[in-house]
């Protein structure tokens, strides 16, 4: 970028690139709307005022001009789109910049996969950021693919792109000075670091805090968001495809404390991404829910750049890059016009561009199972009269603990749907060591069949729900046959299912192809009974041990908060 120059259009002493006059900037600097026009030089704003001459001249007849949205918080993988198609279903809707926590694929590939991921996002028109996944795995109550040490992190952040450490979920190993846990912070010593405080109130929450870690986008309530607020944390409200914290979240939002909250996405699959949208619908909801639309993109631009240090983002301003989204509405948040360092990449919700990525072959045969039978997956009744069931949250991904007396058959735990309890198994598939967890888990509905899915946070073995150990194996079976992915089975058979075969996580077709296949899998599963929306996003969160109450890992049941198995039977 010629600087010199940029100062001579920005005197109005040399032609812009690009006028976008009549226009009604969204100042994220004041909190106003301003009328005026923006002139554009070599992808930077070079001006915000009275600029006539320009190579190209776009009146936009008094609609509202935004800077782009950055997201703050989300994982990619959890999307199934490569990062070409990933950028086709958020740029046309705002998304410019995110911020993303590559720990899915690292679980499965390490920083090979990592790395890979930033080779890809270096060819779309969409500022990816990352930081240094803190826990491959999340905890030893796991199997995953990898593990990155104090060693590993330390070269992550190295690399180009790298703003800090990313959430730090292993937050028991935190409140008990675990040596190792400190060394990753300390890695990252005067960086952003990503939290993962999940409930945690009172002193274990000051002693969580005490290494200074900056954010948490894992508060569900009211209260606990508040105190993390008053702790000096940077609050991140999500609402993503199994997670809605918005409604809980915005009304602590004030005058006082907005400048340090976040609307982010954190887990969003392109079902949703397509139909609903990204950050902008995040924002459009807090708009419809009260939240002032000026104060509402503050939140989604400016205080993420400034949370992360990101130069040049999240406002229109001289020198800042010109991302810009043209908006109808205000409030109906209507985005038009999608403006990536001053070219028109989207207009009318579809994008403007398509991109080849790069292949790895060595991140595309990742599913490696023990040879199993359907007689394995048998979970073993025991003595005990009551067993401890994973009851499912709508709308979050924290669970709760209940102990049913479940049915039995020939000295087996069986699924019993007049109750809505399922069986749950996680099959280890990186290392073929034959672990299989099983136990029980209540909300998804299902009268019959099965569904599983590869994308199980944050190791990613196979997880499937079920009502008879056939349709589980049928089901696990699809996932291994596709190297990864999502699969529907009844009567012993697969129904239906995604391939997700990059790491057992990523597709290789288009966003619509995607979001297709999602729909019909959906359908299928609300015609097998399902009640439960966006299942699979769901079920993917079940074998995540650092999510309370209770979760399912190949290892066995966790009791979360006390960080340790359960022994049933």
């Amino acid at each position: 970028m010629n600087l010199e120059r940029l100062i001579q259009v920005a005197r109005g002493d040399a032609p812009a690139d690009l006028i976008l006059s009549n226009a009604r900037i969204v100042n994220t600097f004041t909190g106003e709307i301003e009328e005026s026009s923006v002139a554009v030089f070599q992808g930077r704003v070079a001006g915000v005022g009275d600029y006539r001459e320009a190579r190209r001249v776009v009146d936009l007849g008094g609609k509202y001009l935004s800077p782009g949205f950055i997201d703050g918080h989300v994982h990619l993988e959890s999307s199934y789109l490569h990062v070409g198609q990933y950028a086709r279903a958020v740029v046309p809707h705002g998304t410019l910049a995110a911020v993303t926590d590559l720990h899915e694929i690292s679980n499965v590939a390490g920083l090979e996969g990592m790395r890979y991921i930033m080779e890809c996002a270096r060819r779309v028109p969409l500022d990816l950021f990352f930081v240094a996944p803190s826990c491959v795995p999340a905890t030893s109550m796991e199997t995953s693919g990898a593990a990155l040490e104090v060693g590993d992190i330390r070269k992550a952040l190295r690399w180009k792109k790298v703003l800090g450490l990313g959430e730090m979920m292993n937050f028991p190993g935190v409140i008990n000075a675990d040596p190792l846990v400190l060394e990753k912070i300390r890695a990252a010593q005067g960086r952003p670091r990503d939290g993962h405080a999940p409930r945690l109130r009172g002193k274990a929450l000051n002693a969580y805090l005490a290494p200074i870690i900056g954010s948490d986008h894992e508060s569900t309530e009211y209260e606990e968001g508040l105190e993390k607020l008053r702790r000096g944390m940077r609050l991140m409200i999500r609402e993503g495809s199994a997670e809605k914290n918005l409604e809980a979240l915005l009304p602590l939002v004030n005058d006082g404390n907005y400048h340090r909250c976040m609307l982010v996405v954190d887990d969003r699959n392109a079902l949703d991404l397509l139909k609903e949208g990204d950050v902008d619908a995040v924002v459009r909801k807090a708009i419809r829910l009260g939240l002032d639309p000026v104060r509402a993109i503050q939140m989604a631009s400016l205080n993420v750049a400034q949370y992360f240090r990101l130069e040049g983002l999240g406002g229109i301003a001289p020198g800042y890059h010109a991302d810009m989204i043209v908006l109808g509405d205000l409030k109906a948040l209507d985005v038009q016009q999608v403006y990536y360092r001053g070219r028109l990449v989207a207009e009318g919700g579809k994008p403007l561009f398509q991109v080849e990525m790069p292949t790895n072959e060595a991140i595309t045969r990742t599913v490696n199972i023990k040879p199993f039978a359907v007689a394995d997956l048998a979970l073993a009744a025991g003595s005990a009269g009551t067993f401890p069931v994973i009851e499912i949250v709508p709308g979050q991904i924290v669970t709760r603990r209940r102990d049913e007396r479940p049915r039995r058959d020939r000295g087996a735990i069986v699924a019993d749907t007049s109750r809505d309890l399922l069986k749950l198994v996680v099959v280890e598939r990186h290392h073929a060591t034959g672990n299989i967890g099983k136990g029980l888990v209540k909300g998804f509905g299902l009268k019959r069949g099965a569904l599983a899915t590869s994308v199980a946070h944050d190791s990613h073995n196979i997880v499937a729900a079920g009502v008879s150990d056939d349709d589980i194996y049928a089901a696990i079976r699809e996932v291994e046959r596709n190297q990864g992915g999502l699969a529907v089975a009844v009567a012993g058979k697969a129904l239906a299912s995604l391939p997700l075969p990059i790491a057992g996580l990523l597709s290789q077709e288009s966003l619509e192809e995607v979001a297709a296949k999602i729909e019909e899998m959906e359908r299928l599963a609300r015609e097998l009974g399902c009640t439960a929306s966006s299942p699979f996003s769901i079920l993917s969160f079940l074998a995540l041990p650092v999510i309370p109450e209770l979760k399912l890992t190949d290892m066995g049941l966790v009791d979360v908060m006390a960080g340790k198995f359960l022994e049933v039977g």
